[in-house]
């Protein structure tokens, strides 16, 4: 069969189409031809793919070939099976016949013989002669197509047709379009299912010695084109595809040493796009094919299949796939191939694929993620035709023309050196041209860059060209075994220096002379960097077939224009795809051609786009490479405002990137054009190179008309000291955004040190609101600058460190007008009167500081200050301390450790001044004071109904209080405090007893009115007139229990026996000497100040108990006659246990007896009425009767009388009237007084009380003596709340 490649591929370049043979029996052919013609191609038609499954193919071509053509009868039987997808697919045959007779006897014969071949799709068009007006003839003709529909149709398959030439033809096109698609997808499947068999019998034998592999190439493209002729592109590629692993996969099975192929003139230019570039028959070797040739072939047919299927995107990336799969296998047989047959074949492939697939290529054709990989593709391709095209280029010497950016160090120096047999010799006569190569790289290397800046210039070879050039001249020596290891595609010789090529032509070469054993090397002397690129630059023009290409590597113009088309190309892509970076990137790279060639405009706005990029992914050291640049083309274009801030930004990157020196030049730039060469005032943003923030801790807390001081942290990135002639910061309000952005000015110069600096600015009044720090501002000379609100901060021992605050934090508080401050008594229980106590004012700071702070202090009427004691402060330990409260500029140390317990302070006119200590933290001062009151306590009768107590309002004392505090003095607060002082008793008396012999016991109760312990050591009782005492005129009290201790709020009782004596007679008008009773009480006192009343004396000697002994108290007593027997007696009469129920009516039964008669109303006319009253808690009792009446007691013994009324109550308990009575039922002077009453809540409460509103208690004698209390019942449950089960 592989004597057959250069017929089949003959055929494959004329055939296109498929065939559909003609069987003119009745010479029809040159009247219908013209129609059958016209009607191609095919619009619908409707073939089965490989899988038997139906595929729509839109316009199917196809030709019409007479079977007496000879492109149909010079084929040989061999080449029919062979070349089978060439042949016929339908067979029509054109007939016509007008006598019935005729087409019995000669014309069905005929047909009989022609349709007998079972391998032939036919069918039968018959072609009515018969014009429209000649009846008979179109009988005649109706009756033969009817004969023959029989004779050649079926019920399974209609074979038959009918053209009639002057009738219309409206039907007869699209029937003849119905059954020739039948017949071609019949005929199609039939040889698919040949091929398919011979495939697989080839490929069951693929592994074994007879396999050939031409053999099986034919069969499989022969498929693969019948699938293409047919316009099932999909079930082609996939033929192709598999074709090309089935390659791969038995090229080198057996072992043998087969011929790679590139060998030839103009293999060098890649046929990815041209599988007719060479003949297969050309590129047989053997039972196979060259794999440098048949690889390219097999990717040609593929890609042009893509393309059919409007696939370009897929042909990109299929070529740039096999792009890097190629050259890898280029680089297996480099040896044996021309000099940099490698780089030149894989920049023309790219080159082409670039150009197919951009012109087949339409926007909108696909979705915009397909769209965008595309271009991704594309710039992929014009990266690697760009890094092989540099590395020609470095070959030939123009390394130095190359700029040395970090992407074209990263592609080249990761880019191993082609590796041929042996190094290209330089020829004879090229002297002229060494000296010009020389003469080249010497004057680009004194290139110097901007600000004097020195850098190890970036590597652009993987190993020191000179060096490997030179051993490769020497080929394997014994200083180079590492070659014998270095085949491999991907290594990369990493052991030279990353030196330049004028430092290069310096380097030893003694290890390349060297040799193993008794090898003598053929090498005269080692080459020179410069002879190196001569005798590479004439090796290439032997390689490059590509006018093209020569001509962009003849010259360094031609070079630039050259590199300059391709990284454009790659960045235009790569900005239209997802990887917009790398066309940033590149676009540095062409920055940097027009840079050198002084297009300053263009170069420029490319370095801003690069710059911007690299500034914000935060690449710092590759931002270090370009910013010079950009510099440098400001300062070129006069562009003063771009040169400052590339200076600035210089600036701002990290110290490493650049000496102290080149750091000071950039500065130094800034300074001079502030100071001298600028015209009108330029704005900068410097927020990278000055920085500021609050300092460390709480916010600076002012009120509502407070100034300040603000302290600002201010990072200076310059190298030395610069002075601001102007200062100014910026506040915003995080609270009220009505109230915009203030400016505070700093005054005078400000010289920012390196690093760390701490400037104070001068705050006026703020309105109430919380503040951040928002913008910067100064000015350098003409330079006005600024920097943004996002501050950087570092700790206080760091001048470098710098970090970004987000959110920003407040530096300054100012709080609305609020209490600042509280001023309160530290106790509420009441002091001593007429005692020296001491007095509690908590000062309690509320979130501010009262640093400065001073208190005036004025006491009201009745109250005095003790001078001779001194003003004590400390803190305030009960619990409610308030430390929160610390202000930003407060330094002293409030630390429990560091704060005394207690202080002495002096008073000055009323004025005390707090100590810094106390600025922040609630404390308490306590203030000796006396309070004074002329009037002597008044003893009350123990049974009096309104006891008499020492009034309030006398025992109240105000002191006013004043505090000047906050910065200036400027806030004030004023409150005026009540403290309360009482005397240390409260005194009331009690006859107990009365003897027969006329003494009397007098019980004085004393009543502790303060919250501290009273110990009593004596007393004593001073008698008015008309009393005396019983033992011998001693005062003393017959109870003799001292000393008496009295705990706090409690009572005690002491006794005295006194006697009536008889008073003196006085004169009218004379004054009576001793008209009350005076109690004396010598007693000590033990309390808290911090809980009330206290020890005034602390200090002096003191009881057993701890308190002192030589306090006073007296009190006046008015005796009165006593009384011993009572006059009326009320008991409540005992209630049943079930009676009382919620609402349900109870009788209340009191027993009223009179004893005798009172004595101030003997004389009275109406001294048998006594007034009563009922009082009940509404809440509890509702009382069905009167409340208050007289009843009738009379002196006189046997009386009765009863009294009865009739009273109507209307209650909310049942729908009907009831009626209640109350009842007195008399006996003698014995009353029992009833009234119905309505309980209304259950539980234990108290009942009705009655009560003798004119009659004393001490006249009364209850029982019980106290209130006490009843049970009631709840109602019993009603049936109508019952619900049945």
């Amino acid at each position: 069969m592989a004597n057959f490649l250069a017929q089949f591929q003959s055929i494959k370049t004329t055939c296109d189409h498929l065939v559909i043979a003609v069987e003119d029996v009745s010479d029809l052919w040159p009247v219908v031809k013209k129609g059958f013609e016209d009607h191609l191609p095919f619009k619908r038609a409707f073939l089965n793919n490989k899988t038997r499954n139906p595929v729509l193919v839109d316009a199917l071509p196809a030709e019409y070939i007479l079977t007496t053509d000879s492109r149909l009868r010079s084929r040989f039987p061999q080449e029919q099976s062979l070349f089978w997808f060439r042949e016929p697919y339908a067979t029509v045959v054109l007939v016509s016949c007008e006598d019935l007779d005729e087409f019995k006897t000669i014309l069905k014969p005929r047909l009989k013989l022609i349709v007998q071949n079972d391998e032939r799709e036919w069918f039968i068009v018959f072609v009515s002669k018969a014009a429209p007006h000649n009846d008979q003839a179109t009988k005649m003709a109706k009756k033969v197509y009817a004969k023959l529909e029989v004779d050649f149709s079926s019920k399974k398959r209609e074979r038959c047709c009918k053209l009639d030439i002057h009738g219309p033809d409206t039907n007869f096109w699209d029937d003849l379009e119905t059954k020739i698609m039948e017949c071609i997808r019949n005929t199609l499947d039939r040889r698919i299912q040949f091929y398919e068999e011979e495939i697989r019998k080839l490929s069951e034998q693929r592994f074994m010695p007879v396999w050939n592999f031409c053999n099986f190439f034919i069969l499989k493209e022969s498929l693969a084109f019948m699938f293409e002729i047919a316009h099932l592109h999909e079930d082609a590629l996939r033929e192709y595809d598999e074709l090309e692993l089935c390659y791969l996969e038995t090229v080198n099975i057996n072992g043998k040493q087969r011929d790679f192929g590139g060998m030839d003139s103009g293999d060098d230019q890649a046929a990815l796009l041209n599988p007719g570039k060479k003949a297969l028959n050309q590129i047989v070797q053997d039972d196979s094919f060259r794999e440098f040739n048949f690889r390219q072939y097999l990717f040609a047919c593929q890609s042009k299949l893509l393309f059919k299927l409007t696939r370009p995107f897929e042909v990109a990336s299929r070529g740039h796939s096999f792009i890097i799969s190629f050259s890898k296998a280029l680089a297996l047989h480099e040896s044996i191939l021309p000099f940099c047959t490698r780089e030149v074949w894989v920049i023309t492939a790219s080159l082409s694929l670039i150009t197919a697939t951009s012109s087949q290529y339409k926007d909108g054709q696909v979705a915009p993620d397909m769209e965008k990989e595309f271009y991704r593709v594309q710039g992929d391709l014009y990266s690697l035709c760009r890094t092989k095209f540099m590395r020609l280029a470095y070959l030939i010497g123009y390394g130095l023309h190359i700029e040395r950016s970090p992407v074209n160090s990263a592609s080249l120096s990761m880019l191993p050196w082609p590796k041929p047999g042996v190094w290209p010799s330089l020829p004879p006569d090229s002297s002229s041209e060494v000296l010009v190569k020389e003469k080249m790289m010497f004057e680009e290397s004194l290139r110097v860059k901007h600000f004097g800046i020195q850098r190890k210039p970036l590597p652009l070879e993987p190993s020191v060209l000179l060096r490997e050039a030179n051993r490769r001249r020497a080929s394997i020596s014994a200083g180079n075994v590492f070659e014998m290891f270095d085949g491999h595609p991907s290594a990369i010789d990493g052991s030279g220096s990353m030196s330049s090529p004028a430092k290069a032509q310096s380097i030893s070469m003694s290890r390349t002379n060297s040799s193993p054993g008794n090898f003598e090397s053929s090498i005269s002397r080692p080459l020179r960097l410069s002879e190196i690129c001569v005798a590479a630059e004439h090796a290439l023009r032997n390689t490059i077939s590509d006018a093209e290409l020569l001509k962009s590597l003849s010259c360094v113009q031609e070079f630039e224009q050259k590199y300059l088309e391709l990284s454009k190309g790659a960045a235009n892509n790569y900005h239209r795809s997802w990887w917009k970076r790398h066309g940033v990137v590149l676009d540095g790279e062409i920055a940097a051609v027009f840079h050198k060639n002084g297009n300053y405009d263009l170069a420029a706005k490319l370095y801003e786009k690069v710059c911007a990029l690299y500034s914000g992914e935060g690449w710092q050291n590759l931002l270090a490479e370009v910013l010079p640049d950009l510099a440098e083309c400001q300062k070129e274009l006069g562009d003063q405002a771009g040169y400052l801030s590339s200076c600035v930004r210089l600036l701002s990157l990290d110290k490493g990137l650049f000496s102290s020196k080149e750091r000071r030049a950039f500065q130094s730039e800034v300074v001079r054009l502030a100071h001298s060469e600028m015209e009108n005032t330029v704005p900068l943003d410097v927020s990278s190179l000055i920085t500021f923030s609050g300092n460390p801790g709480p916010p600076l807390q002012l009120c509502d008309g407070d100034p300040g001081t603000l302290s600002v942290i201010v990072w200076s990135g310059f190298p030395d000291d610069i002075t601001l002639e102007s200062l100014s910061l910026t506040l915003t309000a995080t609270t009220n955004a009505d109230e915009g952005v203030k400016a505070i000015k700093r005054s005078g110069e400000t010289i920012l040190k390196p690093g760390r600096n701490t400037i104070t600015i001068n705050l006026p009044p703020q309105r109430p609101g919380s503040y951040v720090l928002g913008v910067l501002t100064g000015k350098i000379g003409l330079l006005s600058f600024r920097s943004h609100s996002f501050s950087k901060g570092a700790p206080a021992d760091s001048d470098d460190f710098m970090s970004y605050e987000k959110p920003t934090r407040p530096i300054l508080q100012v709080f609305k007008p609020r209490f600042l401050v509280d001023l309160t008594a530290a106790v509420s229980s009441a002091l001593l009167m007429n005692e020296p106590q001491w007095v509690g004012i908590i000062v309690k700071p509320i979130s501010y500081s009262l640093k400065g702070a001073i208190l005036h202090i004025d006491t009201g009427p009745g109250l005095a200050i003790e001078k001779s004691h001194k003003i004590e402060i400390e803190r305030y330990v009960n619990g409610q301390t308030d430390e929160s409260g610390h202000s930003e500029g407060s330094k002293y140390d409030d630390s429990p450790a560091t704060i005394p317990e207690v202080k002495q302070m002096a008073i000055n006119d009323g004025n005390i001044e707090l100590p810094d200590w106390a600025s922040n933290i609630t404390s308490v001062l306590w203030i000796p004071v006396r309070a004074t009151s002329d009037e002597l306590p008044k003893g009350a009768p123990a049974g009096a109904v309104f006891p008499q107590t020492q009034n309030l309002v006398e025992g109240l004392r105000t002191i006013a209080l004043k505090l000047e505090f906050g910065v200036s003095r400027n806030q004030l607060f004023e409150r005026t405090i009540a403290v309360h002082f009482t005397d240390p008793f409260s005194v009331s008396t009690r006859v107990t007893d009365k003897g027969t012999d006329g003494k009397l016991l007098l019980q004085v109760i004393l009543q502790s009115q303060v919250q501290a312990t009273l110990t009593i050591y004596d007393s004593w009782l001073d008698l008015q007139e008309g009393f005396a005492h019983t033992r011998n005129g001693d005062k003393k009290p017959i109870s003799g229990f001292f000393p008496l201790v009295i705990s706090p709020k409690s009572r005690a009782g002491i006794l005295f026996s006194v006697c009536l004596a008889s008073a003196p007679i006085k004169e009218v008008g004379a004054e009576i000497q001793c008209p009350e009773s005076i109690l004396n009480i010598r007693f000590g006192i033990l309390g808290n100040r911090a809980a009330g009343a206290h020890d005034p004396n602390a200090g002096k000697p003191s009881g057993l108990d701890g308190s002192t002994q030589n306090l006073i108290f007296k009190s006046s007593l008015l005796l009165q006659r006593p009384v011993l027997d009572p006059c009326f007696a009320v008991g409540f009469l005992p209630l049943s246990s079930t009676d009382l129920l919620v609402g349900q009516l109870v009788s209340m039964r009191w027993r009223v007896e009179r004893l005798k008669s009172l004595e101030e109303y003997a004389a009275s006319e109406n001294n048998d009425d006594v007034l009563y009253e009922v009082h009940a808690n509404s809440d509890h009792w509702m009382i069905a009767g009167r409340k208050r009446g007289h009843v009738s007691l009379s002196t006189k013994q046997g009386f009765f009388k009863l009294i009865f009324f009739i009273v109507r109550l209307s209650t909310c308990i049942t729908s009907a009237c009831r009626y209640s009575c109350l009842f007195y039922t008399l006996t003698g002077s014995r009353i029992t007084i009833s009234v119905l009453c309505l309980p209304l809540v259950a539980g234990y409460v108290r009942p009705p009380q009655l009560e003798l509103p004119n009659v004393e208690k001490a006249n009364i004698c209850c029982n019980p003596p106290s209130p006490h209390l009843v049970c009631v019942f709840p109602p019993a449950l009603s049936s109508s709340f019952c619900i049945a089960a």
